[in-house]
C-alpha cells in the first residue's frame, strides 16, 4: 500500500493515538449515562470522535492521490514553543494571578508565535477571550475559578 499524502497520513496517526491515550485516560473517569453523564462521558466521547477522524484522514492519505505526494515540510520551531511555553506560564499564573490577568498574559504571549502581530487586534482579543471565558467557565458553569490576584480577595 503506497502512501499518497504523507502529511494526511501523519495527521491520521496523530488523531489516532492522541484520541485512544484520551480515551484510556477517560475511563478513569466515572461514565454515568447518557441522562447523567459523569465527567468522563464527555472526554470518552470527544476522544472516540478524534479517533475516528484520524481513520478518516488516514484512509484518505491512503486512497486519494496527491501532487508530489504532499511532503511533510520542516517543523515551525518557533511558534511550537512559543505557543507551549505560554500555555504553561497561563497555567503557573492563572492560581496566582487570576482569570482577568492570566488570560490577557497569555494572548499577549501566544501572539509573538504569528508573523503578523497588531497591538490593537491582539487587546481586542485578550479582552474579548476574557470575558468569553469568565462567561462560560465563572458564570455559565459556575466554576471556582479565582478572578483576581488573592491580594485583592474574591
Amino acid at each position: 500500500m503506497k502512501i499518497k499524502s504523507q502529511r494526511d497520513f501523519v495527521a491520521g496517526l496523530m488523531f489516532i493515538l492522541v484520541g485512544i491515550g484520551f480515551a484510556f485516560g477517560a475511563t478513569n473517569y466515572s461514565m454515568g449515562n447518557s441522562a447523567r453523564p459523569g465527567p468522563g462521558y464527555f472526554p470518552l466521547l470527544l476522544s472516540v470522535i478524534l479517533a475516528i477522524l484520524g481513520c478518516v484522514v488516514l484512509f484518505k492519505s491512503l486512497t486519494i492521490e496527491t501532487e508530489g505526494g504532499d511532503p511533510i515540510g520542516a517543523i515551525a520551531w518557533r511558534p511550537l514553543l512559543i505557543t507551549v511555553a505560554s500555555i504553561i506560564v497561563y497555567g503557573v499564573l492563572q492560581p496566582r494571578l487570576g482569570l482577568f490577568i492570566a488570560v490577557p498574559v497569555l494572548i499577549v504571549m501566544v501572539s509573538f508565535a504569528g508573523d503578523e502581530f497588531k497591538w490593537i487586534g491582539v487587546l481586542a482579543s485578550a479582552v474579548v477571550l476574557t470575558v468569553f471565558s469568565w462567561a462560560v467557565f465563572v458564570y455559565g458553569l459556575n466554576l471556582t475559578i479565582p478572578l483576581w490576584p488573592t491580594i485583592f480577595g474574591q
